[in-house]
């Protein structure tokens, strides 16, 4: 039992140090690539918030409403309430940086617009994953106390891979918004087309931290796999 117990270190501990470093290194990397470019600011003056409004009306979206939100890049939009919300470092900043972000903000809505099936899919989990984060780990131990019941391990495994899954499906709904929003800002509305790769390097790190989180996340399901898989009685 003590073996089971004490899971949290052994060989594969390794996994979940790398798991961390990465996320690590890719939040210290978008927070460093966001900070340079933000010091450019756009040629033009316009700000996110005013980039957001035009991205949005050009696409049929007239009926967001774009929001001011406390924090440093948290920007989102929300597919629920039909809401663009624009952190304080990107709503009324002017930078290069700040566009980009509300740019991809306004790719999400602009996905939401045309149904695209990765981002409806990602919704579709959403309840799968929020029990597979609360109940996992929990279940996993309590599998172990109950003398290594092999059913609630594996139970608990296989909610966990949930969260993986979660995070594998995000990344293409990332990925195509940060494309939306760089093909936006290239016709020459909004930005001169040599703040433009400034836009792509900061929305290129941005898509790391996602990366990162699904590769943390994997290495750990591997780590549960690798500790209980061939633990049975």
């Amino acid at each position: 039992m003590y073996g089971y117990l004490g899971y949290g270190f052994g060989p594969t501990f390794i996994l979940v140090i790398i798991g961390i470093a990465i996320s690590l290194w890719a939040s210290w990397y978008v927070k460093h690539t966001f900070n340079r470019y933000d010091q450019y600011d756009s040629s033009r003056g316009t700000t996110g918030a005013d980039a957001a409004r035009y991205i949005l009306d050009q696409s049929g979206l007239q009926n967001i409403q774009i929001n001011r939100v406390s924090g440093n890049l948290t920007d989102n939009y929300n597919p629920g309430n039909k809401t663009l919300n624009l952190s304080d470092s990107t709503f009324a900043s002017t930078s290069v940086a700040a566009i980009g972000v509300a740019a991809h903000e306004c790719g999400h809505a602009i996905q939401d617009k045309n149904a695209y099936v990765p981002m409806r899919a990602r919704a579709a989990l959403v309840p799968a994953v929020n029990l597979g984060s609360n109940f996992s780990i929990p279940l996993i131990f309590v599998g172990i106390l109950l003398g290594r019941n092999h059913t609630l391990i594996m139970a608990g495994i296989i909610l966990f891979s949930l969260v993986v899954l979660f995070q594998l499906v995000t990344l293409p709904v990332e990925f195509n918004a940060s494309g939306r929003a760089i093909k936006i800002l290239s016709s020459g509305d909004l930005l001169e087309k040599n703040e433009v790769p400034m836009v792509r390097k900061v929305l290129g790190a941005a898509a790391l931290t996602y990366v990162a989180a699904a590769l943390s996340s994997a290495l750990q399901l591997i780590r549960l796999i690798l500790i209980f898989g061939n633990n049975r009685d």
